[in-house]
């Protein structure tokens, strides 16, 4: 959560050289590069059973960063989040289908609530960016279901034929937008530190955690990320959120956290 969201933080200022669309494809093109280069997949072809789950794991996994970076640029990075981790919450609730549970999704909704602009002290948040972070949840709760699917595949594998699968799709959205300016120096080294830390070693590391943890628990260590987000955003960008936005951020934490501790 640190590495993914300190990335994050820091991709936000390639924005103005390349869009969202560019920075995308420069994290995840050279994150899979990497990640073949390491794990070198071909060596061991995944099974046929394998392939369709791989296949959609990768294309969740370059949606959800092409729109939650798409949310970054209009709304802060603190807040995408607090919208986006209901993905994972949607995972939890419904796996275990008790009405406990469903108490958890009316906290998150309570949350998202306060994000609101209709509270005084709220400021107003772009309806595109809101949108593009509930996207995200959608795709990122995708990514958990397929993600457990393949963790089983040995040596980072899944992720590695993930990764690939991500950049097929999002490397010619970001070239469409942006073009030759992906080439330039200052895109590629930042985009190579953004790769590192928000694509190739969490995603490595979440597959590990996958493999080895209920999803239940891995949705417990999750749900701190809006925290992880929003303290990224002040220390990286300087991006201050109001009592109320903090207050939301927190509510939301609870309902994911308590909904993973809580569910079968």
């Amino acid at each position: 959560m640190v590495s993914v969201n300190a990335g994050a933080a820091w991709a936000k200022h390639l924005f103005p050289l390349v869009g969202a669309q560019g920075v995308t494809a420069v994290r995840v093109g050279l994150a899979a590069a990497i990640m073949l280069a390491i794990v070198r997949p071909w060596r061991q072809l995944p099974a046929r059973r394998d392939a369709l789950n791989l296949l959609v794991y990768g294309l969740m996994l370059g949606c959800m960063n092409l729109l939650i970076y798409a949310a970054f640029a209009r709304i802060p990075i603190g807040v995408a989040v607090a919208i986006e981790v209901v993905g994972p919450l949607g995972v939890v609730v419904l796996s275990s289908r008790r009405a406990r549970d469903f108490g958890w999704v009316l906290l998150a909704a309570l949350g998202l609530w306060l994000l609101a602009p209709v509270h005084e002290g709220v400021p107003p948040l772009d309806p595109l960016g809101v949108a593009y972070a509930l996207g995200a949840a959608f795709c990122w709760a995708m990514y958990i279901v397929f993600g457990k699917r393949v963790s089983g595949l040995n040596g980072g594998q899944a992720v590695a034929w993930g990764m690939l699968a991500a950049a097929l799709f999002t490397v010619p959205v970001g070239v469409a937008h942006a073009g030759g300016a992906l080439l330039e120096s200052s895109v590629l080294l930042g985009g190579l530190a953004v790769a590192v830390l928000s694509s190739a070693l969490p995603y490595t590391l979440e597959m590990a955690a996958l493999a080895r943890l209920p999803q239940r628990v891995f949705g417990i260590l999750v749900s701190a990320g809006p925290a992880f987000a929003a303290l990224a955003g002040f220390v990286v960008l300087g991006e201050m959120l109001t009592f109320m936005q903090w207050l939301a951020i927190a509510l939301v934490i609870v309902a994911c956290g308590g909904a993973a501790a809580t569910a079968k």
